[in-house]
């Protein structure tokens, strides 16, 4: 975890934490929970949500009609803009089911934009861009290399068992 300043930011930081398990443990629901009703989430292939509804749907189908890989992610930083608000920067790779090396193809950058709602952190807006680096392949190595260290070496053999 980086060095957060204040309990908030570190609530933010397991809000993106928790965000990502749902993902790879393939509820929408809970997915979907973490977001404020009113949102954007905008996917990895463009796909933009406006609601938690619509992310939940989506990505409902999306768990029923593939196989999908599983996150591995380190948070960049946490900043508080206002009393309410805080935006949190990581970077993120994928691993595919039954493997332990990461699909290079897919890392990506997230932001995730947060606000108390309601007495609760919740997501209105996350963003989960490639991370090409085009014409910089040592940037995308190295990216992927921090992330590869990240994945326990267990991952792969639990994962097919």
């Amino acid at each position: 975890m980086p060095s957060l300043a204040t309990q908030d930011e570190i609530q933010v930081y397991e809000l993106h934490k928790t965000l990502l398990q749902s993902w790879n443990d393939k509820d929408s629901a809970a997915f979907a929970d973490h977001f404020a009703h009113e949102c954007l989430c905008v996917g990895f292939d463009g796909t933009e949500y406006t609601t938690a509804t619509e992310i939940e749907a989506g990505l409902a189908e999306i768990f029923r009609s593939h196989l999908v890989a599983s996150y591995v992610s380190k948070v960049r930083s946490a900043r508080r803009i206002d009393a309410v608000t805080v935006v949190l920067r990581a970077v993120a790779g994928m691993i595919p089911p039954g493997q332990n090396t990461l699909r290079t193809d897919r890392n990506a950058i997230q932001v995730m934009v947060t606000c108390v709602i309601e007495g609760r952190w919740r997501i209105v807006s996350f963003q989960n861009t490639p991370a090409r680096f085009d014409g910089r392949p040592d940037d995308q190595r190295t990216l992927t290399r921090e992330l590869q260290e990240l994945i326990p070496k267990t991952v792969g053999r639990r994962a097919a068992a």
